[in-house]
């Protein structure tokens, strides 16, 4: 009954919700297990870790990705997922969850691949036994995708009122002037390859393409490779139904098409004019059209 209650209550969450709870129930399962089972303290995540070196990396392959949802203390997650959840709200209001896991996963490869080649190229500014851990390169990602699709709009910082491109310049700044001389030359280096994959990607969507579908389609098939095959059903042909089922098909095709060209057209004029330049009709739309997702 409890392990229901659960299923159902992780359901429930936004994907970048359900990105947070897989990010704490890592963080705890690498911080108690080698506890508990009497393991050195970096004996699950050295599998997991991104290296700096290449063929170390060719030996672990997944740690392109897997490095992400690993963090080097509770304040290293707490800023990530925070991050991650309030530009995930912002970024759920407009787009569907699959480009959100587009951009996020996109983000940490670059950001990885960034960390990667900084420290071939550029040895110095890394230390010997450097290795990359933690969301960051995903979360800028998904800042920076918002701050240049949508510029213009004002969040609430503290007490003031801030345009989202003014915050996107602020942190890719930040990082660029750390960058030498912190100490976690790799980690900025990830944030500038996921920020810089969050601004090709919205640049390119506002242009009318997806630099993202193709990812996508990948992901498909490695999923598709790990599904049981179904048993096939005994065929059975009837032809009015088909051709009844085939007009249905048509007519949620239309109903579908028709509900996508409305969400394009809102986004368009929120990248034209911002957010507040919606009306309240084309607000709730938005927002039931999100919950919808």
């Amino acid at each position: 009954m409890a392990q229901g209650n659960l299923k159902y209550q992780f359901n429930r969450l936004s994907i970048a919700e359900k990105l947070i709870a897989v990010n704490v129930v890592v963080f705890i399962i690498n911080s108690l297990f080698p506890f508990l089972l009497g393991l050195s303290k970096n004996s699950i995540v050295q599998w997991f870790e991104l290296p700096n070196d290449f063929f170390d990396f060719l030996v672990q392959p997944w740690s392109l990705v897997t490095y992400s949802f690993f963090h080097g203390g509770l304040g290293h997650l707490f800023w990530n997922m925070l991050l991650i959840y309030f530009v995930g709200r912002i970024f759920l209001n407009l787009f569907d969850n699959r480009r959100f896991l587009n951009v996020y996963f996109l983000g940490v490869i670059l950001g990885g691949g960034f960390f990667m080649l900084g420290y071939n190229i550029f040895p110095a500014f890394f230390n010997v036994n450097a290795y990359l851990i933690g969301a960051s390169a995903g979360a800028s990602a998904i800042l920076i995708f918002i701050c240049t699709y949508i510029p213009n709009q004002e969040v609430r910082v503290i007490f003031f009122n801030v345009k989202l491109w003014y915050i996107g310049v602020f942190v890719v700044l930040m990082d660029l002037i750390q960058l030498p001389a912190s100490g976690n030359a790799g980690g900025h280096l990830a944030h500038l390859g996921g920020a810089l994959l969050g601004y090709w990607y919205a640049s390119s969507l506002r242009n009318g393409k997806d630099i993202g579908a193709g990812f996508s389609k990948f992901v498909d098939g490695i999923v598709n490779l790990f599904k049981k095959n179904e048993k096939k059903a005994p065929l059975k042909t009837v032809y009015k139904k088909q051709k009844s089922s085939s007009s249905s098909k048509n007519n949620i095709d239309y109903d579908t098409q028709s509900h996508q060209k409305k969400i394009d057209a809102i986004l368009d004029k929120i990248s034209k004019s911002g957010y507040e330049s919606l009306s309240k009709a084309e607000k709730d739309f938005l927002f039931k059209a999100g919950n919808q997702k």
